[in-house]
């Protein structure tokens, strides 16, 4: 049901919402994977500013992760895996 209602132009982000949650998932790991460190240091040196700045930053690397998965060549790599934007290929 739901391949046909890409076909009819819906966005694939509504049709396969998982696959939209799963993504932004995988950035926000490796966005915080990246991160981890820095937020640690923040957080228990008790510098409510930089814990907030570090947040800032994590959600930018998330955000550029998340347009990095939009390149076709990196979403063909995604689909293969089972979280590229439209279904897999038959």
């Amino acid at each position: 049901m739901s391949e046909h209602l890409a076909d009819q132009g819906k966005p694939t982000q509504t049709a396969y919402p998982w696959r939209a949650t799963a993504r932004t998932v995988v950035a926000y790991i490796i966005g915080g994977a990246l991160l981890a460190p820095a937020i640690y240091t923040a957080i228990f040196q008790e510098e409510p500013a930089a814990a907030t700045g570090w947040a800032a930053v994590a959600l930018a690397v998330a955000g550029a992760i998340t347009r990095i998965m939009a390149i076709p060549k990196v979403n063909a790599l995604l689909t293969r895996i089972g979280l590229g934007a439209g279904p897999k290929s038959k």
